[in-house]
């Protein structure tokens, strides 16, 4: 009875040494992932994703490693730029591993090297900046770093992707000068602005009022002509009916003398001067009057001299 418990606990005993052999033995690599293999504490292989088997007790499997892009943020580090100023920098890696061998044997912790060597870095490229192109020239500034940390990483089996400024903080007292400045530079720049405004429409208005002028200058023109043209025909049809209707003398003169009032009419007539010819033609009418009397006599009628009636004649027409 006690040898076969005995046989049984042997039994038992094997088979969970056995168990413990295939689970050191048999290994799964999960994808993106990489193992490496030391048999006897010497690098043996490395293990790629999938199942393999390992020697129990001989061979060791290191924590596996990640071969995925990695992403990590280091906190801020003061950096003085060339103009003596201290600048708080964010800054942000992309990296890689490539060479899992590399990455376990080459550096000891490689996301704090690869810190490390940034920070450095930074310093060593805005040290030799002002502040103003530390601002500006943040494409500059990681061009730099990702160069200088990819040729310091690949040795460790590291590739550098990226580098990424993630915030540039100057002090508060160059941030208050700089929004000041900032502030003027918009008032003077919007001033620019309205002054240009004002000129183009003053610009514009100038020239509006130069082609209206123009324009009301040619339509006075035009209006001048066609009045002179209006009228050179209307002397002329006069001139033809007058010609046409061959007028006596004495019809020019009492025509003549109708005219005479119209010369003083207006305001801005403050002389009338007579012309000579206005004697000419009261004698004329005076002459007209004087051929025949309202009673049919003679202008050299009994009741008086010639001269009498014709002077009471003419005085009666002025």
């Amino acid at each position: 009875m006690d040898s076969n418990i005995g046989i049984w606990i042997v039994l038992l005993v094997l088979i969970i040494f056995v168990f413990i052999v295939l689970v050191r033995a048999v290994r799964i690599i999960p994808q993106a992932r990489a193992g490496v293999v030391e048999r006897l504490g010497k690098y043996q292989r490395t293990l790629n994703p999938g199942l393999t088997i390992l020697i129990p007790f001989v061979d060791r499997l290191l924590p596996l490693l990640d071969l995925r892009e990695q992403v990590v943020s280091f906190p801020p580090q003061p950096v003085i730029t060339e103009d003596n100023l201290v600048v708080s920098i964010d800054t942000v890696i992309y990296f890689q591993v490539t060479d899992p061998r590399a990455a376990t044997y080459e550096i000891a912790n490689y996301i704090q090297a690869v810190e490390q060597l940034t920070t450095t870095t930074l310093r060593n490229v805005v040290g030799g900046l002002n502040l103003e192109e530390a601002l500006t020239s943040r494409d500059q500034i990681n061009g730099q770093l990702r160069g200088v940390l990819d040729e310091a990483t690949g040795r460790w089996g590291i590739r550098v992707s990226r580098v990424e400024l993630k915030a540039i903080d100057p002090p508060h007292s160059i941030q208050d000068s700089m929004e000041k400045q900032m502030r003027a530079d918009r008032d003077r720049r919007a001033a620019i602005l309205t002054a240009e405004g004002v000129k183009q429409s003053q610009i514009l208005t100038a020239e509006g009022e130069r082609q209206a002028a123009i324009l009301k200058a040619e339509g006075d023109a035009k209006a001048a002509i066609l009045r002179a043209d209006g009228e050179s025909q209307a002397i002329q049809k006069v001139f033809d009916a007058i010609h046409k209707g061959n007028p006596t003398q004495k019809l020019l003169a009492y025509q003549y003398l109708q005219t005479l009032p119209k010369l003083a009419d207006g305001s801005a007539n403050k002389l009338w001067i007579i012309p000579s010819e206005v004697g000419e033609a009261l004698k004329g009418i005076g002459s007209v009057l004087g051929t025949a009397t309202p009673d049919g006599s003679s202008p050299d009628g009994a009741d008086g001299g010639p001269g009498e009636g014709r002077a009471g004649s003419t005085r009666g027409l002025l």
